[in-house]
């Protein structure tokens, strides 16, 4: 088969439907779409007929994709000027023309080495797009398809990743100069040769005036000439060696300010006043040559060279004034440079210079024999504002995030502001340090609603300015306060801190909650020594018990807000576990809340009760406090939850019936060995009772359906409730056995009323306890009959053949004849009716027994 070769020029353009299509292609290569770091250069791919070396020797590779901006007027008018100034060598026009290029076409990095060759690049583009656009048929509709995928995928990489990735230093550097040997060669040669020629004037002039042969102003005259030579040359060669004649200017400027400061420092040829002025003329022409040459290595120069010139002309006499003056002056000329030229690092270098210099100055002056602390710290604020508002203004013109180092920049301009402040105001006014804080608070957190409200600005670098703001709040609280205000800002803190971590998505601010909440918590704890004062304190509105209230709803707080969160973040190997540390917090605020009105409860009691009433006080708060948490639990059962309950409820079944139930006992013992006349513990004996009953029909409750321990499943565990329930019953009716005796004839020693007490509760013991044993078997064989509870009514058994023994071993003995009626025929008579029940409802207990047969039959 026969393949036509058809050559691109030869092709023909009707004002038809081809002519048509092209226009669309024109109008889809639009600015917004196709970028240099979006849109590679287009290669339309050729059929088979247009692959013949005879026609195609080689495919032009374009690199300027942007070109398409352009039309054939603008072309033409292009080619007109490139080909005027490159007869008459008119070099301006031909800078002019590339910045115009540069800006029309959005080109971020021009890679030909002169204009010239710039333009012509531009030029062939521009050939090879429209030569492009008159291929037919396939090739055309492919080159609009590559033109909407470009579109696409663009569109979706912006939408995927609204930021560009960080490119580390050295991939940068590889970026912009692929070939090392060009950049030593062009570039690091010229910076280093330059040194060395100024090294080389400076030993020639140096040994013509060891040799006495140029005297002295003839020295400095030699000194400015040759730097106006240099300058000269860089002039000459800076159409055509722009970078090289940028590196000659920063020679020139440092051969002037060197001539300058030998001139006054050697040779005293200027006054001080006159070398400043001149250094700061010299500084004032390198930044408009900087901006002239829109080179960031000469504004970089000035600046060093601005920071240079208090040393170079200084005399040692100190004036502040004048140097910080002129620093502050030089930071905002610097800044607004940096700002319309967008050179962060110029910024940066300010910075770090001002910080370094006013520092070095503050630390040292604080502790000389004149310190000047009003000046520092009217001085440290001028900087601080200076930094501030142009690092703000410079996001807001950028319209674009805080990037890290404006983000650090911010943080590192308040800290060291702050430490300054510290270090004067600790030696000026020690008590003016947490107002200084809390006034940079303030500061921080106007500046963060009016920039937000006025202007907009980055919600990132808004919650850093509130981030600030807090930590300010936190680090004054302590340096101003003392005591539970302390915890109370805390405890307020964490929470804002914490909200403030889900609206900023600021992972800092989370870890920054959990540090304050641990220091909120240890404030707490040394609050609580005050209570070992000998103060008086306000029944529950006292400091103290006001600031635990807020720890503890700081705890909720956090609890609530933390509800929805799962996601695990990490940071400097740190992990946060929102949905543990949510736990943990809400257990924290259970134990925290007990403890906060135990202590409360404690310390009131004890300024209006004796021991025992200070004691039986607290015991029913306990009792109330774990009452109304396992009523809660009890209201949304879970399985944790019932574990909880019955962990509590057989805790306070436990330690009252072993312990503290004795209390009412020891109060009336008190009572009679003493003469007191105090019933607060008895009184609230009964409701602690009360408590008891709810406890264990919580237990039985909670125990129903199945077992929440596995314990419970053992005979063991009815047997000590049995004897718990026992203990229990003894103590109470021994209790109320004494307290129904008549003790009003009491004796005046102390032995005697002793031993009245100790024979009421031995008569009590051996007629009582047999009655209330025997009572208690009677309704533990019921319930184990009711039940079908074999082991219970064995243990109900068991209960009453101790108390037979008890009544014939013990009780018989030195008992009045009284007691030994009562206690006998009540004894007997329960007896009696407990077998009668058993030959009774016997039926029931071999029906227990074939059932459980059968049962295990089946």
């Amino acid at each position: 088969m026969k393949t036509e070769l058809v050559s691109r020029t030869d092709k023909k353009v009707t004002p038809d439907k081809e002519s048509v299509q092209k226009e669309s292609v024109k109008e889809e290569i639009i600015p917004e779409v196709i970028k240099e770091d979006v849109l590679p250069p287009i290669e339309v791919p050729l059929t088979e007929q247009y692959t013949n070396e005879e026609s195609v020797e080689e495919i032009y590779k374009p690199t300027y994709p942007s070109v398409v901006k352009l039309n054939d007027k603008d072309v033409g008018i292009i080619k007109n000027i490139l080909v005027t100034a490159e007869t008459s060598e008119d070099y301006k026009t031909l800078i002019k023309l590339r910045d115009k290029m540069v800006e029309v076409l959005g080109i971020n990095n021009v890679k030909e080495e002169t204009d010239i060759e710039f333009i012509r690049t531009l030029l062939e583009d521009y050939k090879y797009y429209t030569d492009t656009k008159n291929i037919e048929g396939v090739e055309a509709e492919m080159l609009l398809k590559t033109v909407d995928s470009a579109k696409t995928m663009a569109a979706a990489r912006e939408k995927q990743v609204p930021q560009e990735p960080t490119v580390p230093l050295w991939e940068r550097f590889k970026q912009k100069n692929p070939d090392l040997e060009k950049f030593i060669g062009e570039n690091l040669i010229n910076k280093i040769g330059i040194l060395i020629l100024v090294l080389g004037i400076s030993y020639f002039v140096k040994y013509a005036i060891d040799k006495d042969w140029i005297n002295e102003p003839a020295r400095v005259g030699i000194g400015i000439l040759a730097g106006s030579l240099v300058l000269f040359i860089a002039h000459k060669l800076r159409e055509k060696y722009a970078p090289f004649s940028s590196v000659l200017v920063a020679g020139a400027i440092a051969i002037f300010y060197f001539t300058i400061a030998i001139a006054f420092h050697e040779y005293k040829l200027f006054s001080q006043e006159v070398a400043f002025g001149i250094m700061v003329v010299i500084t004032a022409f390198s930044c408009l040559i900087s901006l002239s040459y829109n080179r960031m290595e000469l504004a970089i120069l000035s600046l060093i060279g601005g920071f240079a010139v208090p040393f170079m002309v200084s005399t040692g006499s100190g004036n502040y004034l004048v140097l910080f003056t002129y620093i502050a002056i030089l930071d905002i000329g610097i800044l607004a440079l940096a700002y319309f030229k967008k050179w962060q690092l110029l910024h940066i270098l300010a910075f770090v210079f001002t910080i370094l210099l006013f520092g070095g100055w503050v630390s040292k002056d604080v502790f000389s024999a004149e310190p000047h602390y009003l000046g520092a710290l009217i001085f440290g604020f001028v900087f601080y504002l200076i930094f501030m508002v142009m690092t703000t203004i410079s996001n807001l013109r950028s319209k674009g995030t805080f990037t890290g180092i404006q983000l650090t920049m911010l943080t590192t301009n308040n800290f060291v502001f702050y430490g300054i402040g510290m270090l004067v105001l600790t030696e000026y006014k020690p008590e003016l340090r947490g107002l200084f804080t809390a006034f940079l608070a303030l500061l921080n957190m106007g500046y963060s609603l009016l920039l937000f409200k006025k202007f907009g600005l980055d919600k990132k670098g808004i919650y850093l300015l509130i981030g600030l703001s807090l930590t300010f709040i936190t680090l004054a609280i302590p340096i101003q306060f003392s005591g539970n205000n302390i915890t109370i800002f805390w405890a307020i803190e964490a929470v804002m801190l914490m909200w403030l971590a889900q609206k900023s998505q600021i992972k800092s601010y989370r870890f920054a909650a959990v540090a304050v909440q641990i220091l909120m918590l240890g404030s707490l704890l040394m609050d609580w020594l005050v209570y070992t004062e000998d103060s008086e304190l306000t029944i529950i509105l006292n400091p103290i018990f006001i600031a635990g209230i807020l720890v503890v709803a700081s705890l909720v707080a956090v609890h609530f807000l933390l509800r929805k969160d799962t996601e695990k973040l990490l940071k400097s190997g740190l992990q946060f576990n929102p949905v543990f540390y949510k736990k943990i917090a809400g257990i924290a605020a259970v134990i925290v809340g007990y403890f906060v009105g135990l202590v409360e409860v404690i310390y009131q009691s004890d300024q209006y009760f004796e021991f025992l009433g200070m004691l039986s006080v607290s015991l029913q708060y306990h009792l109330l406090f774990s009452a109304v948490f396992c009523f809660i639990l009890y209201r949304n059962r879970t399985v944790v939850k019932d574990k909880i309950i019955n962990v509590l409820a057989v805790f306070n079944i436990v330690t009252f019936a072993v312990g503290f139930s004795r209390i009412a006992m020891m109060e009336f013992e008190d009572n009679i060995l003493y003469g007191n006349n105090n019933s607060i513990a008895y009184y609230l004996h009964i409701l602690a009772i009360a408590f008891v009953i709810y406890f264990w029909y919580l237990i039985y409750n909670s125990n129903k359906t199945r077992k929440v321990f596995s314990i419970f499943n053992h005979k063991l565990a009815i047997w000590i409730a049995v004897f718990l329930l026992v203990l229990l019953a003894s103590t109470e009716v021994i209790l109320q056995g004494i307290y129904l005796m008549d003790f009003s004839s009491t004796e005046e020693t102390f032995a005697a009323n002793y031993r009245l007490i100790s024979t009421g509760q031995y008569k009590i013991i051996k007629t009582g306890l047999p009655v209330l044993w025997g009572i208690l078997s009677f309704v533990l064989l019921l319930w184990g009959i009711k039940k079908q509870l074999k082991s219970l009514r064995i243990i109900a058994l068991t209960l009453l053949g101790i108390t037979i023994v008890k009544l014939f071993a013990y009780d018989i003995s030195n008992v009045s004849e009284t007691g030994k009626i009562i206690a006998f025929i009540l004894l007997g008579i329960l007896i009696l009716i407990i077998s009668f029940i058993y030959q009774k409802i016997k039926v029931l207990v071999i029906d227990e027994e074939k059932t459980t047969e059968n049962e295990d039959i089946d």
